[in-house]
């Protein structure tokens, strides 16, 4: 590492600017959660299906929702008003390593515990086979205790998916199809041609519709700064004709960087709580199947200096980034992060990029390593917390007529030099 530390030792850092990026702030407040929930599930068609006595299976997933534990205890409490006895089930695919006691634990640091809930927390990687999927006649696997339960109730975010584009993307339909199907059913449909990744969670999540015993759920948008901009009940039926409409929806509200283009982004964490895969590609550009789908920042080069504690070391996305820090190598651990990708097949996003030191090594190699930046003495470099937070951020100095004359940015300060530790590593 001398050699290298020796040849990028000179290599500037360019100045700082902070700024505000406006989006539309329009949401539900929090302390009208609860409520908006119970309303949305108070209806004939789902929630006057749940009969005293039965024990209904609530679905809890891996993602950072905001509120999460508001959302899930007022279904909770919903389904108790009925005279009906709840239960939560663990539905995220292979995600905390595969194991039942790992996915327990995400939704433990969620605050989605039976004492927080009351009610059961169920985690467990066993499935059933509830079908063969319509077209290709697949198995279709459902968590058992969700499958042997006398009702199911979805909860999930409807938002753009990181690896494909459909009428189906992330959101209810993808609970079932992968969340509700644990490891064995997520690879199932990851081990397909990555081509029909859209058909294939239509055609999943409608076979546990027909097959399983399926009330409904509630749908979440979120707007630009993660706050609840819609909750919506759906029927099975609504699932499937409203949700595309809902993901529409979730195009308009989601956060993005309000540039086109820069020499280098700077990602402080990334983490599965955060997305899928580690950063948001709508948001970094850096798509984990580029062939169908596109948008975020155009980045010629992506430094990732860290992980989120949420993500239990699981550093998928990490094979998005040519730079990243030795802080995050030794955070990383290879049996939490590789069984996701035997899951979804993508093992390029597992892949070590160059390991610097610290972050001033990180930012000057990626930066030595910018070819033909068109200012070279003013590079535009784009520093962020992590791709769900992008409200404040930083830009360099080049960047700022670009900022200057965009109506939805403020500038917050005037130049500055970054601020780095004895050690290197940024304050």
């Amino acid at each position: 590492m001398e050699t290298i530390t020796d040849l990028i030792k000179n290599v500037p850092i360019p100045r700082m600017v902070k700024i505000k990026q406006n989006f539309d702030h329009s949401h539900i407040p929090t302390e009208e959660l609860a409520g908006k929930i119970r309303q949305e599930l108070d209806r004939e068609d789902i929630g006057g299906k749940i009969k005293p006595g039965q024990n209904i299976a609530i679905t809890c997933g891996s993602r950072g929702i905001n509120h999460y534990a508001i959302m899930i205890k007022a279904m909770v409490d919903f389904v108790k008003s009925k005279g009906a006895a709840p239960f939560i089930v663990a539905s995220m695919g292979s995600h905390g390593g595969a194991t039942a006691e790992g996915q327990a634990q995400i939704l433990t640091d969620y605050g989605i515990t039976e004492e927080a809930m009351g009610c059961p927390v169920k985690s467990s990687m066993e499935t059933v086979q509830v079908g063969l999927s319509g077209v290709r006649k697949q198995p279709v696997f459902v968590d058992r205790y969700a499958a042997e339960s006398d009702g199911i109730l979805l909860l999930n975010r409807v938002k753009p998916h990181t690896s494909f584009r459909g009428p189906y993307e992330s959101g209810l339909m993808k609970m079932m199809a992968i969340g509700l199907g644990k490891q064995k059913g997520a690879e199932s449909i990851h081990h397909q041609s990555p081509a029909i990744m859209h058909e294939l969670v239509e055609e999943y999540g409608k076979t546990i519709l027909a097959n399983c015993p399926v009330l409904g759920g509630v749908a979440v948008i979120e707007n630009a700064y993660d706050d609840t901009y819609l909750l919506k009940g759906l029927s099975p039926q609504e699932i499937i004709d409203e949700e595309p409409k809902l993901r529409e929806i979730s195009y308009q509200t989601i956060a993005k960087l309000l540039f086109d283009e820069c020499d280098v982004l700077v990602v402080d964490q990334i983490g599965k709580n955060i997305s899928g895969d580690g950063m948001d590609p709508n948001v970094s550009g850096r798509f984990v199947q580029p062939r169908f789908c596109s948008g975020g920042i155009d980045a010629e080069k992506v430094v990732i200096l860290d992980l989120t504690d949420e993500t239990h070391s699981n550093a998928q996305g990490i094979g998005l980034a040519e730079v990243t820090t030795r802080r995050l190598f030794n955070k990383m651990k290879l049996e939490m992060t590789y069984p996701t990708g035997v899951t979804n097949t993508f093992l390029h996003l597992m892949k070590i990029p160059m390991i610097m030191d610290n972050d001033r090594e990180a930012l000057q190699l990626a930066l030595c390593c910018v070819p033909e930046a068109e200012d070279p003495e003013h590079p535009k470099l784009i520093r962020i917390p992590n791709t769900a937070h992008i409200e404040y951020v930083e830009i360099s100095e080049g960047m700022l007529p670009l900022a200057e004359a965009n109506p939805n940015i403020e500038i917050l300060s005037e130049p500055y030099e970054l601020a780095f530790d004895e050690n290197g590593n940024l304050f």
